[in-house]
């Protein structure tokens, strides 16, 4: 079976937001990107930070955050570089439902997973959940947009 554009959409939304949590909370899960080349080689892993957007055409596109770099700053943390975790784009050519994720066919010729997130994407996930906790309303605001491709604030 097929599914529609608005089943998968549903789905990703929901491992993206953590909507599928064992617990009920949705901090204790989350979603990770798997890309694969043609050839069935993984070239890309990473855990997604809970916001994405869908463009309003018919193009496809979906703007996504994967959460690389990062580091533990002495006595403040784990801190990101939003210039390095900054948006990135998935242009899909076809995307379906299978077992507990979406599969998609990159315009690319690569294929893209969002699955949910285990180990160590997972744990990259709860950093990043304490490092959004420092932002101000504004920041957190303008990262969720997913309409920038630098970071001129703070943690740049």
């Amino acid at each position: 079976m097929t599914a529609t554009q608005q089943q998968w959409r549903q789905r990703f939304a929901d491992l993206v937001a953590g909507n599928h949590s064992a617990t009920g909370d949705p901090v204790d899960a989350g979603a990770r990107l798997v890309v694969s080349g043609p050839d069935g080689t993984e070239v890309f892993r990473a855990a997604l930070a809970r916001h994405h957007r869908f463009e309003d055409d018919d193009e496809q596109v979906i703007w996504i955050r994967p959460l690389v770099g990062g580091q533990d700053a002495e006595g403040g943390g784990y801190l990101f570089n939003l210039n390095l975790t900054r948006r990135r784009s998935l242009s899909v050519a076809s995307a379906d439902l299978v077992d507990d994720g979406v599969e998609m066919e990159l315009t690319t010729g690569q294929k893209a997973r969002i699955e949910p997130a285990d180990g160590p994407e997972l744990e990259q996930l709860n950093r990043w959940d304490d490092f959004t906790n420092r932002l101000t309303p504004e920041e957190d605001a303008a990262l969720e947009r997913l309409d920038a491709d630098s970071w001129h604030g703070r943690y740049a």
